[in-house]
């Protein structure tokens, strides 16, 4: 898993407790958690069609 074994995940996990503190963590995870969900969906989702309104072209017009 990248190179990090069980000492660099704990120490890593302590630096993360120092700086957050222990009743933060849930909060952390959470939003951590909610994050990856819509990163997924959003890479494995239907694409979504960002042209201007202006620049569309709709069947059956002819183009300019």
């Amino acid at each position: 898993m990248f190179g990090l074994g069980f000492p660099e995940l704990l120490v890593i996990l302590v630096i993360v407790v120092v700086l957050f503190g222990a009743r933060r963590l849930p909060e952390i995870g959470s939003g951590l958690g909610k994050a990856i969900k819509g990163f997924r969906s959003g890479v494995s989702g239907d694409e979504i069609d960002v042209t201007p309104e202006k620049e569309k072209v709709t069947e059956g017009e002819d183009a300019p």
